[in-house]
């Protein structure tokens, strides 16, 4: 029995030696090599963070003490060492969650992936701690380097500092080599002397007498004061010399590092003392993304941040690429759409490769602008752009448009601003679970005057909506499509005088059928197998794709009209989403045929496959035309418009309300 084995809770972390420490640190790396290359998943963040984990469960008191993951795709190791060890189900239907997860541990806190939230979260429940009589509680927020580019994270910081008595230690993880580790003899024997400083200047007796010394010179008159004033700048200048913490330092809060977040006694020396000094610190831990795996230090892009399926020896994926992806499409049309156009810039939320804007930035370096994990200020900046005379393509995931809302509202909307949003892994994502699925987008966006909106339906329709969206000067255009690989092309039969595409007639030639399906993006083939299903049943049915769903096109009234029920198929929430929209504007034209949102339910959906998700919640073909079938023969509301002679069927036995 290995080490990893025996560990069942934190505590178990406290019998081991120095030697069986590292032992574990070694076995710990060999699992999740071996268990994520199985099921795929954030391998190379995990690699990094072995000894930084074990380090904090070692000097803190879980879950008496509180740890917060910023994002939370680093919590593998804690899952580990706090019993969770059966990962051959990771992010997979049923089983174990790629991130913090609060029904699986009592461990575990904030379970959203959203970068930058994680020094809030640290702040609340230390404040909480205070007026429950817990202040002598830690709350410890693991936070990567990354994560310090969201503007959140410095509001959070700007708060915890102002209360010296609350115990809070942010520990950063920095794998991002924003400076590189000074090197030689000399630099060697200062890192040596730095524990020690470190523990001195976090001791209760040095800011004792550090209190005193100030208000003994600040009240000794102009000279006392003129000393006091060169002391103070003396001693800035060495400590901002000796390491990079003077912006934390100006801020109020101790600082400690930087230490080899790989070094297990070092980061627990680092950790002892931000523990004594019983105040808010910061611990600056230096680590290598993917440490102690090859294949993931040799990757240049990212090294191994997400996996899928891969050889665990070479690193390389178990599957060869067949189709292209969502990602890859807008990828290629944007870069040849910015040869084309001066005018065009893009810019993303550290995530360069993930929305696919590299192939931009390969041929136009400075037309592309990484604003790290800032989706609100993305948004107003590419305002001011738009007013400059460019027009911005903003590409991030859909999930994180959720922050940037209120600039797209009242900086871009407000403003008119042709500025183009692209929502990458819109609707249900599947593995990564709630915080990650793409599904409140357009119900977020119907409200935004102005603002079109695109769902494309394949490769075809993606750049040619995309070409269409960046066409607009005077408004804000949004284009979302789904994560993973594009399906076939679906060609339409016609394309109306507005845009709007009928993919199927059945029976064919028929205008005036029982059903219009109106499809939504990657949801046509979906319809089109209802729409079959339904001819099986003899019910005729229109299945149409408006391409731009904002604002709703007017034919797609105007069919509405020529039909006996509406149905409308969305990989988002039914709630004010697309089948909303549609049935408010023909009220509004005085339309009256029954509508029926199929969408998702306004819930948290937990991780699986996209198909397992879908079925679910009963978005497959067969629940839906069944649904339909009984809508049609008036057994189930909305009731479908009677044929001439029927009689209009009544609610019957269901409850009045």
């Amino acid at each position: 029995m290995g080490i990893l084995e025996t560990i069942r809770n934190p505590q178990d972390l406290s019998k081991l030696s120095e030697a069986q420490l590292d032992q574990l640190a070694a076995e710990v790396r060999e699992f999740l090599i071996g268990n994520v290359s199985q099921t795929g998943g954030h391998l190379g963040p995990n690699l990094g963070v072995v000894e930084l984990t074990m380090a904090v469960h070692r000097i803190f008191d879980s879950p008496r003490d509180s740890i917060v993951f910023d994002t939370g795709h680093q919590s593998y190791v804690h899952k580990l060492l706090t019993g969770r060890q059966d990962f051959s189900t990771l992010r997979q239907q049923g089983g174990l969650s790629g991130y913090p997860d609060r029904a699986e541990s009592e461990h575990d806190i904030v379970e959203s992936s959203h970068a930058s939230s994680s020094l809030s979260w640290a702040d609340g429940i230390s404040r909480a701690r205070q007026l429950t009589g817990d202040g002598d509680r830690y709350v410890i927020a693991v936070v990567g380097d990354g994560a310090l580019t969201g503007g959140m994270a410095w509001e959070a910081i700007n708060n915890i500092a102002a209360d010296k008595r609350r115990r809070v230690v942010i520990v950063v993880n920095d794998n991002g080599r924003s400076y590189a580790p000074t090197v030689g003899g000399f630099a060697d024997y200062l890192a040596s002397l730095r524990p020690t400083i470190d523990s001195l200047r976090a001791a209760p007796a040095y800011e004792v007498a550090l209190d005193w010394w100030k208000k003994k010179l600040q009240s000794g008159g102009p000279v006392g004061q003129f000393t006091y004033k060169s002391l103070h700048a003396m001693k800035k200048g060495i400590k901002d010399w000796w390491a990079p913490q003077g912006m934390f330092e100006d801020l109020g809060m101790k600082y400690i590092g930087p230490v080899d977040g790989h070094n297990l006694q070092a980061l627990e020396h680092a950790l002892s003392t931000a523990k004594n000094y019983a105040g808010p610190v910061i611990v600056h831990a230096m680590t290598e993304k993917g440490h102690g795996y090859a294949p993931a230090r040799a990757h240049e892009a990212d090294q191994f941040h997400a996996v899928g399926i891969i050889d665990p020896e070479t690193g390389e994926p178990a599957e060869a690429g067949g189709a292209k992806s969502w990602t890859s499409v807008f990828a290629d049309e944007i870069a040849d759409i910015a040869d084309e156009r001066k005018d065009i810039v893009g810019i993303t939320g550290a995530m360069l490769i993930p929305v696919g804007l590299h192939k931009f930035a390969a041929r136009h370096p400075e037309r592309v602008f990484d604003v790290g994990i800032a989706e609100q200020h993305a948004l107003t900046s590419a305002a001011g752009m738009a007013f400059g005379g460019l027009h911005p393509v903003v590409a991030v995931y859909a999930t994180f448009l959720n922050r940037a809302f209120d600039q797209l509202l009242m900086d871009v909307a407000l403003h008119k601003a042709g500025v183009t949003v692209v929502l990458d892994r819109a609707g249900v994502t599947g593995p990564d679970g709630a915080s990650h699925h793409g599904m409140w987008d357009m119900a977020m966006v119907q409200i935004v005057p102005g603002l079109h909106l695109a769902a494309p339906r394949d490769a075809t329709r993606l750049r040619e909506e995309l070409r269409e969206a960046v066409a607009v000067e005077d408004a804000p255009t949004v284009i979302r499509y789904s994560k993973g690989t594009v399906g076939a092309e679906v060609e339409a039969i016609e394309r109306l005088a507005d845009g709007v595409d009928v993919l199927a007639r059945r029976p064919a030639g028929s205008t005036e059928n029982d059903v219009l399906i109106v499809s939504v993006g990657a949801m046509s083939e979906l319809a089109l197998n209802v729409s079959n299903r339904l001819g099986a049943q003899g019910i005729s049915s229109t299945v149409v794709d408006p391409r731009w769903v904002l604002p709703v096109r007017k034919s797609i009234i105007a069919l509405a009209a020529r039909h006996r029920l509406v149905i409308c198929i969305e990989d988002g929430v039914r709630a004010g989403g697309v089948g909303s929209r549609i049935r408010q504007e023909m009220r509004a034209a005085g339309v009256d045929t029954a509508l029926n949102e199929v969408g998702l339910p306004v819930e948290f959906l937990d991780h699986g496959s996209r198909s397992q998700v879908l079925e679910r919640v009963g978005l497959t073909a067969q629940q839906i035309t069944h649904d339909v079938v009984a809508q049609v023969l008036g057994t189930k509301v909305p009731f479908a418009r009677p044929l001439p002679g029927q009689e209009h069927p009544t609610t019957g036995s269901l409850p009045k309300l």
